[in-house]
């Protein structure tokens, strides 16, 4: 088993609060006893799990976030589907934002070696555009947030409101017909706000289920978008209110995503 998908499942199975035994974990992974000790190690490190005596147990501080490489290696190849197509939105020359999040890194990735100006909202992005000659990379400045490599503070606010850009390439938490493009967190929330205003074109890139879930803080309505990039097994029911605000819809086909567990 892939080792990220071996550490989302250890992190799911103690989402509830529970101990989990290293025993019970060889039987849910299917991996060795010295592998799940090594995988706890890591976690631990990380602050996503609490080791205990005999097992595991959900962190105090953190929760049952994912880490940033465990989500981006999870369904890897679906972003990356989703992201190639993305990338062909954006041409030759052109100035573009791109958000923070695993999807947008991927898009990032596919950029490397373009013409391209861009604004990267988080280290990750600019590292991967910065890895070859092409792109004119450029960062917001102040703080960034652990693992995720995000900006989100006033001074990438401030940065993107001074940006005039050719493309926005936005990631969302969630996008529910109804409650329109959402995110889990204030700060998220406002950044993505203020790329939808920095844009000619506003690309929002995601997957299908993230069509049927919604989160706490909005930052736009349907219409706000003219490109959507989704997978398609996308409902067309999610789909019917993207058309009606006049948004492009992009389907991608892509690998099935991951079986129950992972």
């Amino acid at each position: 088993m892939q080792r990220s998908l071996r550490h989302k499942m250890i992190i799911r199975s103690v989402a509830s609060g529970a101990t989990v035994s290293v025993e019970a974990l060889c039987d849910l992974t299917g991996a060795s006893a010295v592998t799940i000790r090594r995988d706890l190690t890591e976690l631990a490190d990380q602050g996503m799990v609490r080791r205990v005596r005999g097992g595991v147990t959900r962190a105090d501080a953190r929760g049952t976030l994912m880490p940033f490489a465990v989500r981006f290696e999870t369904d890897r190849e679906r972003k990356d589907a989703l992201a190639a197509v993305a990338a062909g939105l954006v041409a030759d020359g052109e100035s573009l934002v791109i958000d923070n999040g695993t999807t947008c890194y991927a898009v990032a990735r596919h950029l490397v070696g373009r013409p391209v100006t861009a604004l990267a909202l988080s280290l990750h992005a600019a590292a991967a555009l910065a890895t070859r000659p092409g792109a004119t990379v450029i960062v917001p400045g102040g703080p960034v947030e652990n693992d995720t490599l995000a900006f989100t503070s006033h001074a990438a606010m401030r940065a993107i409101s001074e940006t005039n850009a050719d493309v926005v390439i936005i990631g969302a938490c969630s996008a529910q017909p109804g409650f329109g493009l959402t995110s889990t967190t204030y700060e998220d929330a406002q950044v993505k706000r203020a790329c939808l205003a920095a844009g000619a074109r506003r690309v929002l890139i995601t997957t299908a289920e993230k069509l049927t879930r919604t989160s706490t803080f909005r930052f736009g309505e349907f219409g706000d978008l003219t490109h959507l990039v989704t997978t398609a097994d996308a409902d067309p029911d999610r789909l019917a209110p993207f058309r009606a605000d006049g948004v492009e819809i992009h389907l991608v086909e892509t690998p099935p995503p991951p079986s129950a567990g992972s």
